[in-house]
């Protein structure tokens, strides 16, 4: 039997994650310092770790309420309002997802139907298109630019609307490039998405890694604030991509829609990692603006050191990475990595893997102690001199 005829035509089209492919490489070979690996060095605050440890002495062991503890629910709108000014129903309005990744799925899932197009930014992160295509869904792309410092700007979106565009996803900050929205560039897209009508999925995983600029929602706004679901969770900020632990942001119509899905496939989220997220909230600025504070020292000595050796650099506003062009050297995205990996033992990302738009950069992760990027860039220092003495 033919088993590939079984599956699904969506199954058998998606390409398989060019992230992926490097770490599988990179496995391959001893030694290797990878940079590509998008997870926070830290460990979970210990009031996270020691909440959850309690709730398991405790026996809640138990599922919770579909759309998760109510008072992490409460504690979730009373960080968004906090942070960022908006308010959101604990009731009816926030759902506890596994990760930021299945808010994601059911947002797309709750809204999507065959034909319908989603806007999504390339460069972009790799789980993006394949959750529209799998949704039967039509991905368009608006590519962004580095001379516009990777931000979505009006006249894309206007160019990219179509009577068939039913929804957008953005993130911002942005893997890969770490590009930001500010408050004044959101200004200039609400009276598009407004007139358009068109529902935006938010991902604000990196929220709380911004810089020079405080983080904007685009939920913010009132007068679009119910055609926006927000996503986002605590993998990032709290250090616990290994808990699974997101929320969804949302009216309440698309919240019910949302939470019907999310029962048939999930029933609730893990229990003890709640647990913990509900003293991470209350508990935990202060870890967090360490860690940002760690992450910011890192980009600072990356971005120049990328540059100082030749390899412009984008300084980014949020996130942990940086997006260095590598077209000076001649090479594809691909081929750049591929010999890294080869000559220096050095394991990035490609810039393609993200997009086509990304053709001509790598994605480099600065998740990874100042000692360790020390002694990456030397390599890749070293691999640059030798593609030099190659080319002579």
């Amino acid at each position: 039997m033919d088993y590939e005829k079984k599956l699904s035509t969506a199954a058998q089209t998606i390409k398989p994650s060019g992230i992926r492919k490097f770490f599988d490489l990179a496995n391959q070979m001893e030694g290797v310092i990878s940079l590509g690996v998008g997870e926070p060095d830290f460990a979970t605050p210990w009031k996270i770790r020691e909440a959850a440890i309690y709730s398991i002495e405790k026996g809640r062991t138990f599922y919770t309420a579909n759309r998760g503890l109510l008072e992490l629910r409460q504690e979730i709108s009373n960080y968004y309002y906090r942070r960022f000014g908006v308010h959101y129903d604990p009731e009816n309005e926030i759902i506890v997802t596994v990760g930021g990744s299945e808010g994601i799925d059911i947002a797309v899932r709750a809204l999507m139907n065959p034909g319908d197009e989603m806007i999504i930014l390339d460069p972009g992160y790799v789980a993006y298109e394949p959750s529209v295509i799998l949704s039967g869904g039509v991905p368009v792309r608006i590519h962004l630019e580095e001379k516009d410092e990777f931000k979505l700007t009006p006249e894309k979106l206007k160019a990219a609307i179509t009577p068939k565009t039913k929804v957008m996803l953005i993130n911002f900050p942005s893997n890969p490039t770490g590009g930001a929205m500010t408050r004044e560039d959101y200004e200039k897209l609400v009276p598009i998405i407004k007139e358009s009508g068109i529902i935006v999925i938010s991902d604000e995983i990196y929220a709380e890694l911004s810089y020079e600029e405080p983080f904007c929602t685009l939920a913010s706004f009132p007068e679009i604030r119910d055609q926006i679901i927000v996503i986002n969770g605590f993998s990032k900020a709290y250090a616990m991509t290994g808990w699974r632990l997101g929320y969804v942001l949302a009216n309440p119509v698309f919240s019910k829609a949302m939470c019907k899905i999310h029962q048939y496939i999930i029933m609730s989220a893990p229990t003890g990692a709640q647990y913990g997220a509900i003293d991470g909230l209350r508990h935990c600025d202060k870890e967090v603006e360490e860690m940002r504070a760690s992450y910011l020292s890192r980009r600072n000595f990356l971005v120049k050191t990328f540059n100082d050796m030749g390899l412009h650099t984008f300084n980014p506003m949020g996130a942990f990475y940086v997006f260095p062009c590598i077209r000076s050297t001649g090479l594809t995205s691909e081929e750049f990595c591929e010999e890294l990996l080869n000559d220096q033992k050095v394991a990035c990302v490609p810039g393609t893997a993200f997009g086509d738009a990304g053709e001509g950069f790598i994605r480099v992760s600065y998740a990874y102690s100042l000692e360790e990027l020390k002694i990456a860039t030397e390599k890749i220092k070293l691999f640059l001199d030798n593609l030099k003495n190659r080319s002579h």
